[in-house]
């Protein structure tokens, strides 16, 4: 029986913009389009875990528009377990507002709303929780009550304490960063990258186009990317993430939970919109099957 994968972070709206190009200051671009899509990255990670068959649990605050929005029965229909949402009254649902270039390089402005209420929010245990990009108070406070711990940073690692981030780190069994997070992690806590590895069982560390890395004590996997048509970038990450812990849980090695996540996410880079094309497990099967040959047995 799968084992319940508790997420935590925000669940939000997202607006998708096309553009000419990033403005600078004091600079405007053409908008191609735009669309209003259903985002936050765990929210994002729990949808995608529950297509996949799996069993996945949302920690997150929301505000006082997120039935009227559609959003809750969004989450209903795709068997996401919402026990545990905080609804704060005086808030509306988080946004997050995405810009995307033609090269799709990105910029992102976020309106926290209901997570703004994060820090207040007092946390109960979870037997394997992913912190998703959230706040660093309740992170650090539910990172130390509960039993498995696998941390993202996200963009939201500039809103960190050296304090916080240490005592999540201390606690954490699986980290995932993109190239940049890892830097900036080992340089706000002054720990090198050697040291982090010591400190934490399995760090996965996520290169774009060049794909990822896992490392695991002395051992280190390169894992391709799945090669697809790819429309919009957003949401990559997160679907990466739902395949690798899903398959973690499930029992399968390193190496094939990478190969999972990659595959995962080639899907969600398809068609516009975090959740718009996430595969049910056979579907991935298919897939990874077509790029890795046969999926191997777990360990």
């Amino acid at each position: 029986m799968d084992r319940i994968i508790s997420v935590v972070g925000h669940t939000a709206l997202d607006y998708i913009v096309n553009v000419e190009n990033i403005a600078g200051k004091n600079e405007s671009s053409p908008v191609i389009d735009y669309e209003e899509y259903p985002g936050g990255g765990a929210a994002n990670i729990a949808v995608a875990i529950a297509k996949l068959g799996g069993k996945s649990q949302l920690i997150s605050p929301v505000g006082t528009d997120f039935s009227s929005s559609g959003y809750e029965k969004l989450l209903q229909e795709a068997g996401v377990d919402l026990s545990r949402l905080y609804n704060i009254e005086d808030r509306k649902i988080s946004k997050a507002f995405i810009f995307t270039d033609r090269e799709d390089n990105q910029t992102t402005y976020f309106y926290w709303g209901a997570s703004s209420r994060f820090e207040e929010l007092e946390p109960q245990p979870a037997d394997f929780v992913h912190l998703a990009t959230a706040d660093c108070v309740y992170n650090a406070k539910i990172a130390q009550i509960s039993g498995f711990v696998s941390f993202d940073p996200g963009q939201d690692l500039v809103t960190y304490s050296k304090e916080n981030l240490r005592t999540i780190l201390a606690h954490t069994d699986i980290l995932f960063a993109n190239r940049h997070e890892i830097r900036r992690v080992s340089e706000m806590t002054g720990m090198s990258f050697s040291e982090l590895r010591s400190m934490i069982d399995i760090i996965v560390v996520t290169y774009d186009a060049e794909g990822s890395r896992i490392y695991r004590g002395s051992e280190e996997w390169t894992i391709p990317v799945v090669s697809v048509k790819a429309v919009d970038p957003t949401g990559a990450g997160d679907a990466y993430r739902a395949g690798f812990l899903l398959a973690y849980t499930r029992g399968y090695s390193l190496p094939v939970c990478g190969k999972i996540g990659s595959t995962v996410a080639s899907f969600a880079v398809q068609t516009r919109g975090c959740q718009t094309s996430l595969p049910t497990w056979e579907e991935m099967k298919s897939r990874y099957e077509a790029n890795f040959g046969k999926l191997e047995a777990k360990s």
